[in-house]
């Protein structure tokens, strides 16, 4: 009678062993699934928190970054003009890289900034020039088509896009520029930069009184 309770002991020892492996597998690997929502939480917080808290939308702020020296550029306009930075020279020039014609918020942006023009004037922006990656003449039909009179530089290769990295906060990818305002003081220095096209809320518009509360903060 005793020999044969052990071996039903056993044998129901032997049977639990398997259930055991299966729960000590399960809690392995809820606790390195733990670990890895933590680690990606805790990168998730940090890219957030990078991020500058302005009155309106968040932005970033890229390199070339305030007090570095704006790279010089000489690009076509929509008039079919060629522009260049260091015809500014001596001036505050506020550069907008925008996204370009599959954006229509970008060209309403520019159309609060011409109409808001006193506004910039008295925060200092002596002019504004646009930069996008669309073609020239496709460029001058749209700001014929909407009356803008604001410069608008054609970068097809993104040259100039890729050098202020100003194509690293859009929603296409690196393709197109994102929604990035630069001001480049007199001297050729980097006073000031906002990229708002960054992830995660693409903002590719915001007031005018907003991004002049931004630069007056940043400055």
């Amino acid at each position: 009678m005793s020999s044969t309770k052990n071996r039903g002991i056993a044998a129901a020892s032997a049977g639990s062993r398997p259930a055991r492996h299966r729960w000590l597998t399960w809690g392995i690997v809820a606790v390195v699934v733990a670990i890895v929502l933590v680690a990606l939480y805790g990168v998730f917080t940090a890219s957030a928190t990078s991020k500058v808290e302005g009155a309106g939308p968040s932005y970033d702020i890229g390199e070339p970054g305030p007090g570095q020296l704006a790279p010089d550029f000489t690009l076509t306009d929509n008039t079919g003009k060629q522009v260049s930075l260091k015809d500014y020279e001596g001036k505050n020039v506020l550069l907008y890289f925008q996204e370009g014609l599959t954006c229509q918020p970008c060209w309403d942006q520019l159309t609060s900034l011409e109409q808001d023009a006193t506004k910039l004037k008295t925060a200092g922006v002596d002019a504004v020039l646009s930069i996008t990656t669309d073609p020239a003449n496709q460029i001058a039909v749209k700001t014929q088509d909407m009356g803008l009179s604001t410069p608008v530089l054609s970068d097809p290769d993104l040259s100039v896009s890729t050098e202020y990295h100003a194509n690293q906060f859009g929603m296409m990818g690196n393709s197109r520029d994102g929604h990035s305002f630069i001001l480049v003081g007199p001297d050729g220095t980097i006073r000031w930069r906002a990229d708002y096209g960054g992830a995660p809320n693409y903002t590719m518009y915001l007031p005018v009184d907003t991004l002049l509360n931004d630069l007056k903060t940043g400055v």
